[in-house]
C-alpha cells in the first residue's frame, strides 16, 4: 500500500466502501491523519497508531527463500484496509461492487442497484483462495480489464467446491490504465498469498513477486482405489497451476521408482518434491535423498504430501496444522492443496530406524508392532476399498487378538509434552466408508514413467499434456490462448475474456531457464567422492544418512539412563506426527519438530470391548485420558523393540520389513515439511 498516493483516474466513488471507512465530512480532527486508500477516489479516516502498525507489519515480514519455498504471510492486523476500490461484475449487467483487500479476506459489498445492510457472500478468506489471474475482453471497444479470484469455499454439507469471483475494473478510460489496476489488486493479492511483504511506500507492481517456486509432483497411479491419477489431474494441477506454480509431475510404475527418481535428481533446480499418494510414496522420497553422498544438502529439500492414498497420515497432521476442521478423501486432498498453494514450511523430525539385518532407513511417521502393523498389511487384500479397508481389518483383528512377546526399552526426553486434558479431543472426521465401491477403472501403464509439465523440461519419455497455468474461466489458460468464453459465465450481450499473460510470467520466458532432464539412479558426483557404493538389497535401506549417536550397536547392552520393560503386549506404536491416519489422531499434543518419538504401548489383559473404546477414542485424539490402565505412553528420544515371539508383523511409515529387533533415534529438524501457513486449530505457541 502507497500511503498518500491516488490513482491518476480513480473510480467513481462508492457510497459504501465495504471496508469500514466512513466519509470524514470535512477536515479531520488534530489526533487523526486522512489517507487515501490506493483504488479509491475518497479519504478514509486513519489513526496514527494504525499507520504505524502497518509499516512494523511491512518490516517484519518473511522474506521469500530457497529453504522454506513458499513462507507464511506477513502479520498485517486482519482488519487493516491495503487496497479499496469499485468494480463492476461480469458478465456487465450484474452489479457494482465495492471490494477491500486485507490482510486475511476480501471483502465484497454491493453498490448498485441497491447496497446491501448484510452483504451475502461478501466475505472471501484467502485461506480458501488458491490463486488469481488477469483478463481481458476479446472485443476491441471494451477497455476495461477484469481481475479474477480463484476460491474453494465450502458447501452447505461441508465439501469445498471451486468458485471464480470475476470483477470488472472500468474506472479509467483506456485499457492500459484499467489493467494496471487490475494487475495491481492480483500483484496485492498473490503477495498476501505467498507472504511476500507489500511495500509501505512504493507501488506494488508485479516486479514484487518472485519467480514462480518449481515443484517436483511424483504421482502413484495405484494409491488409495487407484483413483490417484484422476483426482490429481481433476483437482490437484488445476489448483496449482491458478496458484501460479511450476510443476513438473511424473507417474510412478513401480514400487521404489520414486526413489531411483529423487536420487537422480539436480536438486538446485527445484524447490520442493510433492508427493501425490499415500504415506507410502514419501517414505520413498525421503529415502532416496538420504541415499546420496549429498544427503546433508538433499534432505534439506521441502517435501510435501497430497493424500490419494488409504492412511493419509502425515496430509491428516498438515490438514490439523492449518487450521482446518478434520478431513478424509476428497476433502482433505483439497484442503492440503490449498495449504500448498498458499507455501509455508516447517522443520520435520526424522526418524533413523536400524533393522536387524543392520540395514537403515529413515521415517518421518512411525513404527508399529502388534495390532496396528497386522491390521496394515493384512489390509492389504482389501485395497480396493480405500481407507475402509483399516476399519474392516480392525474389525478382524479384534476377532482374532493376539499378544506378543517383547522387550521395549527407551531413552526418555528431558521434557514430555502436555497431554492434552480430558474432554478435549479433537473434533472427528466426516468418514468416507464405503463397503462396496465401485471398482476402479484399469490404468494402462507405459514402460516409462509418463509426465505433464508446465515447464520447459527435456524429458527422457513422452509427455502426455501441457497443460500451462491456471483456468482463469472454462476454457482459458492464463499462459495462452482458449477457447471463447460461453455458457454461464457470458450474457448474451458480453464479449468472451482473453486471459492476460503478465501474471504470473509464462514458464517460456526468458526469467524460466531450461531444466535438466529428469534421470534415474544416482547423480553425478565430483570425483572426490569416489564411485557410488552398491545399494543394500532391503527396500528402502540407506548408506548415508546422520549418525545415530545415541543408539549402541543391536545386541549390544543398553546404558543405565534407558528404561525397559519385559511385557505380553497387544500393540507397540512409535509415532512421529499428531496423526496415525486421516482421522486417527495417536498423538496429539506432537509437533512436526518437537524432538520426541511418542511412544505407546498396549499390555496383554486388555479386553475387546477397552480396546475398540481406545481406537475410537483416537477418532477425537482423547484416548490418553481414558485412564485405561493397559495403555501406556512415553515420550523418548531413542527406543529399542526386541519381538521375542518368534513371528510377527514388524512396518515402518506402514511398509513391511524384515521381522526382528529394531532399534531407531530422532533426528530433531533434520527434514523440511510443506505444510501451509499455521492455522488458528494447528498453530502451537
Amino acid at each position: 500500500m502507497a500511503i498518500g498516493q491516488t490513482d491518476a483516474h480513480p473510480p467513481p466513488t462508492p457510497r459504501s466502501d465495504g471496508g469500514g471507512c466512513a466519509d470524514s465530512g470535512g477536515a479531520a480532527p488534530r489526533t487523526r491523519r486522512a489517507w487515501r486508500l490506493r483504488g479509491s477516489g475518497r479519504p478514509c479516516v486513519w489513526r496514527p497508531e494504525q499507520e504505524q502498525e502497518l509499516r512494523a507489519s511491512h518490516r517484519s515480514g518473511s522474506a521469500w527463500d530457497r529453504a522454506r519455498v513458499m513462507a507464511p504471510p506477513p502479520p498485517l492486523a486482519a482488519s487493516t484496509p491495503i487496497l479499496h476500490g469499485e468494480f463492476g461484475s461480469y458478465p456487465a449487467h450484474g452489479p457494482r461492487l465495492a471490494l477491500t483487500l486485507t490482510a486475511q479476506a476480501l471483502h465484497i459489498q454491493r453498490l448498485r442497484p441497491k447496497p446491501e445492510a448484510r452483504p451475502r457472500d461478501g466475505l472471501v478468506p484467502l485461506a480458501e483462495v488458491s490463486g488469481c489471474g488477469t483478463l481481458q475482453s476479446r472485443s476491441p471497444s471494451d477497455t476495461a480489464a477484469y481481475f479474477c479470484v480463484y476460491t474453494y469455499p465450502r458447501g452447505r454439507r461441508g465439501g469445498r467446491r471451486r468458485a471464480t469471483r470475476t470483477f470488472r475494473a472500468d474506472g479509467a478510460a483506456t485499457y492500459e490504465e484499467n489493467r494496471a489496476e487490475v494487475q495491481r489488486w492480483a500483484t496485492a493479492l498473490m503477495c498476501l498469498l505467498r507472504g511476500v511483504p507489500l511495500p509501505g511506500d512504493q507501488e506494488i507492481t508485479p516486479e514484487l513477486l518472485p519467480r514462480r517456486p518449481r515443484l517436483l509432483l511424483l504421482v502413484n497411479p495405484f494409491g488409495g482405489r487407484g483413483l490417484a491419477w484422476q483426482r490429481c489431474m481433476d483437482h490437484v494441477v488445476p489448483m496449482i497451476s491458478e496458484a501460479g506454480l511450476s510443476f513438473n509431475l511424473i507417474q510412478t510404475e513401480r514400487q521404489n521408482h520414486a526413489r531411483e527418481l529423487v536420487q537422480g535428481l539436480s536438486l538446485s533446480e527445484w524447490e520442493g518434491i510433492v508427493t501425490v499418494s499415500g504415506d507410502g510414496l514419501l517414505y520413498e522420497v525421503l529415502n532416496g535423498l538420504l541415499d546420496r553422498p549429498d544427503w546433508e544438502e538433499a534432505v534439506r529439500m521441502p517435501m510435501g504430501v497430497l493424500p490419494c492414498g488409504s492412511g493419509n497420515a502425515l496430509a491428516g497432521a498438515v490438514n490439523h496444522h492449518g487450521g482446518f476442521e478434520p478431513a478424509v478423501g476428497l476433502d482433505l486432498l483439497l484442503n492440503c492443496s490449498l495449504l500448498l498453494c498458499r507455501g509455508g514450511s516447517q522443520p520435520l523430525d526424522l526418524l533413523s530406524v536400524t533393522l536387524a539385518s543392520g540395514t537403515r532407513c529413515f521415517s518421518f511417521l512411525s513404527v508399529a508392532w502388534g495390532f496396528l502393523s497386522d491390521v496394515d498389511i493384512h489390509s492389504e487384500r482389501f485395497r480396493a476399498l480405500g481407507s475402509a479397508r483399516f476399519t474392516l481389518g480392525a474389525a478382524l483383528g479384534l476377532a482374532t487378538l493376539h499378544t506378543y512377546r517383547g522387550r521395549l526399552s527407551y531413552l526418555p526426553a528431558t521434557t514430555e509434552p502436555a497431554l492434552p486434558t480430558p474432554g478435549h479431543g479433537l473434533p472427528r472426521a466426516k468418514s468416507e466408508l464405503a463397503l462396496a465401491p465401485a471398482p476402479a477403472p484399469a490404468v494402462a501403464h507405459s514402460p516409462l514413467h509418463r509426465s505433464v509439465s508446465d515447464l520447459p523440461l527435456p524429458l527422457p519419455q513422452p509427455a502426455l499434456a501441457s497443460p500451462g497455468s491456471p483456468e482463469p474461466l472454462p476454457g482459458l489458460s492464463i499462459n495462452g490462448g482458449g477457447p471463447e468464453l460461453t455458457g454461464d459465465w457470458g450474457g448474451a450481450g458480453d464479449a468472451p475474456l482473453s486471459p492476460d499473460p503478465l501474471l504470473p510470467s509464462p514458464p517460456n520466458s526468458p526469467k524460466a531457464p531450461k531444466l535438466s532432464p529428469i534421470t534415474e539412479g544416482p547423480p553425478e558426483m565430483q570425483a572426490s567422492l569416489g564411485p557410488l557404493p552398491p545399494t543394500p538389497g532391503a527396500p528402502g535401506a540407506s548408506t548415508w544418512g546422520p549418525t545415530d549417536h545415541l543408539l549402541p550397536p543391536l545386541g549390544s547392552p543398553l546404558p543405565p539412563d534407558w528404561v525397559t520393560m519385559e511385557e505380553d503386549f497387544v500393540l507397540m506404536l512409535a509415532i512421529l506426527p499428531s496423526h496415525l491416519c486421516a482421522d486417527l489422531v495417536a498423538a496429539p499434543h506432537a509437533r512436526f519438530d518437537d524432538g520426541v518419538v511418542h511412544l505407546c504401548w498396549v499390555r496383554s489383559g486388555i479386553s475387546r470391548t477397552a480396546l475398540l473404546r481406545i481406537l475410537l477414542a483416537m477418532e477425537h485424539g482423547n484416548h490418553l485420558s481414558l485412564g485405561c490402565p493397559h495403555l501406556g505412553y512415553a515420550a523418548a528420544r531413542a527406543f529399542r523393540l526386541e519381538p521375542l515371539t518368534p513371528r510377527g508383523v514388524l512396518t515402518v511409515d506402514g511398509e513391511l520389513v524384515e521381522y526382528g529387533p529394531v532399534q531407531a533415534q530422532v533426528h530433531p529438524s533434520l527434514g523440511t515439511l510443506l505444510t501451509g501457513p499455521a492455522g488458528r486449530m494447528g498453530h502451537n505457541p
